[in-house]
């Protein structure tokens, strides 16, 4: 069994905090080092108290499902036999309310497109089956209640 870890650091500044008008920024730094910004969603808590520049907890989940996935799939192709040359995800996260009227992040669809090289080049329906493979190994994915979609992109290269 692994542990996983992140440090969440906020610190209130001059803020009345009181108020409600605080900053939601802070930092997320995990267990190898990396350091990003994080913030509410400005859909959730208004600007200026929301920073959108920065990973909103809703833009994490959705970004630890594509990568998840993603991680997975390069594994199976390798395994296969295929070389990937690219892979793009542009993941998208539904917010809606739940059956007891919560807000929750309902469905996330994933949207990955890869590019191939090499001999060996595998069909479309067996890259749709290398996602569902992928899917069902995915950590992520099996740890969330959200309903996780794939809907591979074929017929283009995927944008640098």
């Amino acid at each position: 069994m692994a542990t996983y870890s992140a440090e969440v650091i906020w610190e209130r500044g001059e803020a009345l905090f009181t108020d409600n008008r605080y900053s939601r920024r802070h930092r997320l730094r995990f267990d190898g080092g990396a350091e990003v910004p994080g913030s509410s969603s400005p859909h959730s808590v208004p600007l200026p108290m929301s920073d959108p520049g920065a990973v909103d907890p809703e833009e994490a989940l959705v970004g630890a499902l594509a990568s998840c996935h993603m991680l997975w799939f390069l594994s199976i192709a390798a395994q296969r036999g295929y070389r990937v040359d690219h892979y793009r995800d542009q993941a998208a996260g539904t917010l809606a309310r739940n059956t007891d009227g919560k807000w929750c992040i309902s469905v996330v669809t994933l949207h990955p497109c890869t590019q191939f090289s090499g001999e060996s080049l595998p069909s479309e329906e067996q890259i749709v089956a290398m996602h569902h493979e992928a899917h069902a190994e995915c950590y992520i994915a099996r740890s969330v209640t959200a309903q996780v979609r794939c809907e591979p992109v074929f017929g283009q290269a995927p944008p640098a």
